[in-house]
């Protein structure tokens, strides 16, 4: 009965941290580059008619997002029925945003539960008690969407297109290496049905051509999972089981697929060389520096990380469980480590001056929260008498800490102005509608002409905000 009690405790726990994070993504304005992924813009057609590059490998052609098709799809296709859908629901223009909170919400609460997922397998493993909801409780507070934590160590982006483009494929990514990783904690041979490997491949294509974060994560992993097979190879007696024929076969085509998508990719005219390589790897440290004091988060869940660590190789009993956490923990560092050195190999954004941001640190973010979660589950359940109790009060406190960084009742970042702008559009009886300059409308800046606001006017036409095509300037 306690027992029961306590997981209602957890689950309630976890559901409100969601609600709050409904809530927050529900007053988050709609950003500049949705309505030209969504209609599309010129820029953007002919990757959804090249899925799959083979103009750039014909043809050497250069155009907008080469290796991003299934990035565009499926926002396309979320953002053409989803707010229309919710009509049944809400008016128009309560529509987009609600839509937008949705898929946030929805992609956090999936990367919470299948990273507590994955710490009850790695626990197992271990030779412990599976609890995923006391896992998912330890995880759910770390996500930042609206407190002052948010610039440092931000999952899901205030602008909802960069939700679709980062967290959400790493969520696939997650989802694609479960079987993988849940025969590696078994110490089992993978084994799927037909069905199964047909259903991951085609995951395999939708990873690949998610864009370069998604596949720079998925090669890393695929180094590591190379490494550890050649050690097999050179040391029989410490062959990994799970690596099966078939987990070989499935590994080498997501692979190629990878590797063919990071080819194209280089043909992205987004891509943006004023720098050289030696420059780029300059900017580096400057910007590894500057993302870990910009607050008080990421440096204390790195400290907490390391620490378990220690408490792991110091106190914990010296079992082959113990050997398996510190050594998934090694590898975590490692694979972090990697993705930092390949970063500068992506090229440059002026919007990310020294190329580390929380959404291009997104991959060692979610390192070090599953490396958090795992070390600390399995700390609680192997420690005892009074060091038990204090860790229990340090874990409690850096919980408490997360929780209250975000939060925010009351949005500073909202979107109350470009709703009162949509709903002066709507109403406005004129084709061209001249709206104020001190609220954006699903852009970047101000729009000065109506030519600007073509696409913006044409979208919202669409969703029903207007009931015909109005165009808009600003001043």
């Amino acid at each position: 009965m306690q027992k029961r009690y306590l997981t209602g405790l957890l689950v309630a726990f976890v559901v409100l941290d969601w609600a709050l994070t409904f809530w927050h993504n529900y007053h988050l304005p709609l950003d500049g580059d949705l309505a030209s992924i969504v209609l599309p813009s010129p820029w953007y057609t002919r990757v959804l008619h090249d899925p799959f590059g083979w103009d750039v490998l014909t043809q050497n052609a250069v155009y907008g997002a080469t290796n991003r098709f299934f990035a565009h799809a499926t926002m396309g296709l979320y953002w053409k029925t989803v707010p229309r859908l919710l009509h049944l629901v809400a008016d128009p223009i309560s529509s987009l945003y609600l839509a937008s909170a949705l898929f946030a919400t929805a992609t956090q609460a999936g990367l919470t539960l299948v990273l507590a997922g994955y710490v009850g397998l790695a626990s197992a493993a271990a030779g412990g008690r599976r609890h995923f909801w006391l896992a998912a409780a330890l995880l759910g507070p770390l996500f930042q969407t609206a407190g002052h934590l948010y610039d440092q160590m931000a999952v899901t982006d205030h602008a909802i297109t960069y939700t679709f483009f980062y967290a959400w494929p790493l969520l696939l990514v997650l989802v694609l290496f479960w079987p993988f990783f849940r025969a590696a904690c078994r110490r089992q041979p993978l084994r799927l049905p037909l069905l199964n490997c047909v259903a991951l491949v085609g995951l395999m294509v939708v990873i690949a051509f998610n864009g370069p974060l998604a596949g720079a994560a998925v090669a890393i992993v695929l180094l590591g999972i190379g490494v550890r097979w050649l050690w097999g190879l050179l040391r029989p007696g410490q062959r990994a089981a799970w690596l099966s024929g078939q987990a070989l076969g499935l590994l080498t085509i997501l692979g190629l697929l990878v590797l063919y998508s990071l080819y194209i990719g280089r043909n992205n005219n987004e891509n943006v060389h004023t720098l050289s390589l030696g420059e780029l790897y300059q900017l580096l440290p400057i910007g590894l520096a500057k993302i870990l004091v910009m607050q008080l988060g990421l440096p204390l869940l790195l400290l907490l990380v390391l620490a378990n660590s220690q408490l792991v190789r110091r106190l914990a009993p010296a079992t082959p469980g113990r050997a398996w956490v510190l050594r998934l923990l090694a590898w975590g560092a490692g694979a972090a480590a990697v993705y930092l050195l390949l970063l500068p190999l992506g090229g440059y954004r002026t919007y990310r001056p020294f190329l580390l941001r929380y959404d291009t640190f997104l991959p060692v973010t979610l390192v070090l929260f599953f490396a958090y979660g795992f070390s600390s589950y399995y700390l609680l359940l192997h420690l005892r008498g009074t060091v038990r109790g204090a860790y229990v009060v340090v874990l409690a406190l850096f919980v408490g800490y997360f929780v209250s960084a975000d939060l925010v009742l009351q949005m500073p970042y909202n979107n109350g102005c470009e709703r009162w702008a949509l709903d002066q559009l709507a109403r406005a009886p004129e084709r061209e509608v001249q709206l104020s300059a001190d609220c954006l409308v699903m852009s970047w800046g101000i729009m000065t002409n109506t030519e600007q606001s073509e696409r913006n006017a044409a979208m919202l036409y669409y969703w029903g905000v207007t009931p015909e095509k109005k165009l808009f300037f600003q001043k």
